[in-house]
């Protein structure tokens, strides 16, 4: 999955004061930790799951939602560290459902070491995650991550029965967007917010927001491509049956893509030959449009007395979300 650009990181990482880089490299240090000592294999896929790329934009999160400067607290990198190894987690077992061959341009652990291999190594990081939140001895951080990480088997399961469909309906492709995406950055920001102090509701509102943002230009980003940039093949979703805003969208607007059997696509080609027909229909400017509405809306709902230099932080992965299309 494509991410915000280093350059939007990096200046999240300035925003948040000197603080956020040293609770992330702690929470990096942390991770690597959590997967040792639980059997050779295991501790080498756990370790280049994580070691594998990312931005590590749900624990920055974390980190900005508890306010700026960035406190250094142990609570704050176990969240931290919980919620990104949930999202790790969810990666892994997705590639075993979806036979997933590339993630971030590398093979999966489906791939490399099988499919027990990877159910295993997923349900590592799910109960490391949530140990980490538990060693902190409260009980509000972990049903946080808990309701979140439900949300996220209803959102897979509803995308399983969902596939080959070509009729779903943008209603529930965006419900899909907020349990799948949008649930784990609220609870990055409502984690965060529970351990600085700040606006609960409301930081995990804008979350929950960008985070669909993020689903949305992602599955733009699976139509253009290419490949080394997003690390997967173009058309990836077409191919798992996937159906997400710019093939609904197309399909209004191209009678070809209307009749589209999407079991009939089968191969790279062919799912290219369809991304070049979704792009050309305008679809991807109408969902990229969508993302778009959703980030402002979310940006102007920050609370009015949140401090500035909180607002101005958040602000910039909200517009990192953005940048991911450009």
């Amino acid at each position: 999955m494509s991410t915000p650009g280093a350059e939007t990181v990096e200046a999240v990482v300035e925003a948040g004061g000197a603080g956020t880089g040293r609770v992330m490299t702690r929470v990096e240090e942390r991770m690597v930790e959590l997967v040792s000592g639980h059997g050779a294999s295991l501790a080498r896929h756990g370790a280049e799951t994580i070691t594998a790329g990312g931005k590590r934009l749900r624990p920055l999160l974390v980190c900005i939602a508890a306010g700026v400067p960035v406190a250094e607290s142990e609570s704050l990198v176990r969240a931290a560290v919980a919620v990104e190894l949930v999202h790790a987690a969810t990666l892994v077992h997705d590639d075993v459902i979806d036979g997933a061959n590339l993630r971030r341009g590398r093979p999966t652990v489906v791939a490399s070491g099988g499919r027990l291999m990877a159910l295993a190594t997923g349900d590592l990081l799910f109960s490391r995650a949530f140990a980490e939140l538990a060693a902190g001895g409260e009980i509000e951080p972990i049903r946080i991550l808990s309701a979140a990480a439900s949300a996220l088997a209803s959102g897979e399961l509803m995308q399983r029965d969902d596939a080959w469909n070509a009729d779903v309906a943008q209603e529930r492709y965006l419900e899909r967007c907020r349990l799948k995406t949008g649930v784990l950055f609220r609870a990055a920001c409502e984690l965060g917010a529970l351990a600085g102090g700040a606006p609960i509701s409301a930081l995990g509102r804008f979350g929950e927001s960008i985070g669909v943002a993020f689903q949305l230009l992602d599955d733009v980003l699976d139509v253009t491509g290419p490949p080394e940039r997003t690390g997967k093949p173009r058309g990836a979703d077409l191919l798992d049956g996937t159906v997400t805003l710019p093939l609904i969208e197309a399909r209004k607007r191209d009678p070809q893509l209307a009749r589209l059997d999407l079991r009939a696509v089968e191969s790279a080609e062919e799912a290219a030959a369809v991304c070049d027909l979704i792009e050309a229909s305008g679809a991807l400017e109408f969902a990229r449009y969508h993302a778009l509405s959703v980030v402002a809306d979310a940006k102007a709902e920050l609370p009015t007395d949140l401090p500035e230099a909180q607002r101005a932080a958040l602000e910039l992965v909200a517009d990192g979300v953005v940048e991911r299309y450009s």
